[in-house]
Parts: structure tokens; sequence; C-alpha cells
């Protein structure tokens, strides 16, 4: 573990956790699990337990993505419903303590599959068992009485839809390095095609998966669900269409070269979608724009990793590939919307 990783001094740290963390018993010692695509990710030991810190990234370029209050109440809200996610342990506002925002929830064992080689060592069966758990467990989420668990106020589902397209352009004139016509095409036709939300659920905002920790013994149990980052309240089939719009080999470069959920031993997209429809009983007639929108959004990400990229803000290696995803996931987003679209 490193003495002092970038991006979290390690004294302040500590002693927060001596005044805030009852469990704490000794010296914490910390290492960077992942960083610079989202939120930073921490792994925290004091030798007897274990923690995740999270915290917004080094060049925050959309600050409005990396609300750490956000992302930990809504775990809080979750813990004990039935929707699987770590324990939350603190949330510390003060950006006096290490400079910024951050929280911490307790370590969930288990594996992450990030990479076709994370999947090769496991069979066809589990490999499409672990995929339609995922789908049952995005149901299952879209089912739960926000309400009921205090998140009646997290977000504003109607209008959700448009203020997507809103929102994600107006990342884009923040964080872009070019020119490209293409966005702004597809920008357009997501503003002329809008609709009326499905309905309203506690979305994810980027469910994948390799932002689920899964039993070490059978990868069709899902531990927990992490990155709650873009969490809110909106339609639910957003969350779907994004999810589906991961199995496009155009995302691969953003996961810097392999990513798990692009493999051809996946489910289909056609799979996926009809094993949700069941498990929810929702109206996928409109699924191409969910998917449209979905491109539209990751390819607002992957050109704000880029731009990160490119002002040397990002921790880590592999960024290289990021930028040139972009025009790729744009026009998948163009493709996807003139299927929809009645002959």
């Amino acid at each position: 573990m490193s003495s002092q990783p970038r991006g979290l001094p390690l004294e302040a740290l500590q002693r927060y956790f001596t005044e805030h963390v009852p469990e704490v018993r000794g010296p914490v010692e910390v290492e960077i699990l992942h960083g610079g695509r989202s939120n930073l990710t921490y792994l925290l030991t004091d030798g007897y337990a274990r923690w995740v810190l999270r915290r917004p990234p080094l060049g925050g370029l959309t600050p409005s993505a990396h609300d750490m209050s956000r992302e930990y109440r809504v775990v809080a809200a979750l813990h004990g419903t039935g929707v699987p996610v770590a324990r939350p342990v603190t949330l510390c506002e003060d950006v006096s303590v290490i400079g910024v925002p951050f929280s911490v929830v307790e370590h969930v064992a288990g594996q992450v599959l990030r990479s076709r080689t994370d999947l090769s060592r496991h069979d066809d069966g589990d490999v499409e068992r672990c995929a339609f758990t995922l789908i049952d467990g995005l149901a299952r989420l879209h089912d739960l009485p926000y309400r009921d668990i205090g998140l009646a106020d997290f977000g504003r589902p109607q209008g959700y839809l448009r203020r997507q397209v809103d929102r994600w352009y107006s990342q884009w004139q923040r964080v872009t390095t070019r020119e490209l016509t293409d966005i702004e095409k597809l920008r357009g036709q997501l503003a002329e095609d809008g609709q009326a939300e499905s309905g309203a659920s506690v979305v994810h905002g980027d469910y994948r998966i390799d932002n689920t920790i899964l039993d070490e013994q059978d990868i069709a149990t899902v531990r927990a669900v992490v990155d709650w980052e873009m969490a809110t309240l909106g339609d639910p089939l957003a969350d779907l269409g994004l999810h589906l719009v991961y199995r496009d080999p155009a995302f691969e470069p953003v996961l810097v070269g392999s990513a798990a959920s692009v493999s051809e031993r996946m489910p289909s997209v056609q799979s996926l979608a009809e094993r949700y429809a069941r498990a929810s009983g929702r109206d996928l007639r409109r699924l191409e724009y969910y998917l449209a929108l979905g491109y539209f959004k990751i390819a607002v990400i992957a050109e704000g990793i880029h731009a990160r990229y490119r002002s040397g803000l990002t921790v880590g290696d592999g960024f290289e590939t990021v930028g040139a995803a972009v025009p790729e996931l744009v026009a998948g987003g163009l493709r996807a919307l003139q299927v929809g679209r009645p002959s």
C-alpha cells in the first residue's frame, strides 16, 4: 500500500478517521483502486477493518457529476432495502480536511469483472446467468418505492429526459477539445424526438457489470452495486438504455482497451432487453431513443476523460485511447435514432 497516494493527504485523513470512525483501531494505510475516469476510489485499512473512500477527480471539469453527498445519501437510503450496496460509514463535506468532500463505505469482498480476461475464468453459462442477474437487479431497483425510503426529493422525474439532453450538452460545451458536427446533430435529434418519461424511479446513472461487486464463488450473485455518483430520480428506461449501450465495442476504449460488457460471450442487446421487459413489465417500444441518449451521455463522459488526460489530470495509464472513442459513440447514437424512426 502507498504511504501517500496522489489526491489523498494521509495525515489529515488519519486525524479524521480517529475522530469520526469509531471502529478504527490503528494507523490507516491507503491504496488507490482506480481513478481519473470518474470519482477517485481508494482502499483503506487499519489492519483489522477495510473501507473504500471516494473523492472527486483531480480535474473536476464536470462538477455536477461528482456530488459526494448525493452519492452517499442514495447508498445510505438503499442499504437494507434488498438492493445490494456497501454499508455507509461516513460522509465528510468539510473541504478543509483533505481539500474536497469525500465519502467512506465498508469494503465489500468479492470480484469485479472488468475485462474479457476476467470473463475468461468463467464458463458461458455463468456469464449468461450473471448478465441476466444484473438485468433483474436493475428491474428491482426501478421497482423500489423511493418515497418510502426517504428519496422523494432526490430528483425531479418530470422533464428528466429533456434535462438530460440539456445537461449533457452543457457538459460537452464545458469539456470539449474539438469541433464535432455529429454531436450537434445527435443533440438536435434527441431534443426534437423528446418524449414524456416512461415512469419514475431511482436511476443509477451508470449501471454496468464493472460497477458491481460479485460473489467470489458465484458471479450470478451480486454483493454490491457501486459508483452511485450519478444517481437521481428519473426515467428507468434511461438506465436500461445506457446499460445496453455498454454492449457496443465502441465503448471499449473508454475502459482502456478491454471491457467485459462488450464481450461476444455476453447475451445480446435484444436478449437483455427482453429479459428486462419480462422482469419489469415495462413497455420498450421506444427503446431506440433511450439507446441514443445513452450513446450521447457516454460520448460526453469520454470527452471529459480525454480533456483531463490532455491536461495531465488523470491518475494511471491508458487514457490515450479514450478520445478516439467519442466520434464512434456519437455515430452509434445517430444510428439508434435512425432505426427508431418510422419509415
